[in-house]
């Protein structure tokens, strides 16, 4: 089942830790978020494949954005 990873916040992408067709597992960090300045990683909730990443270092998102598509 897809799963479509939101942004819960305003902030701006720091790195991206993952690339397409990874495995993650509950806990992996795909992304690390930086908003007032602090990093916030944004972790997998569902293990998975990586399948679309919607976001690179240094975009400005919204909450909502998606950030990130698993398999």
């Amino acid at each position: 089942m897809e799963q479509t990873v939101r942004a819960e916040m305003a902030a701006s992408v720091h790195s991206v830790i993952v690339q397409v067709g990874d495995q993650v597992i509950v806990g992996d960090t795909l992304v690390i978020l930086e908003s007032m300045k602090m990093e916030i990683p944004v972790v997998v909730e569902i293990a998975g494949t990586v399948t679309e990443i919607s976001v690179a270092p240094g975009d400005a998102i919204r909450e909502g954005d998606v950030i990130a598509v698993l398999l």
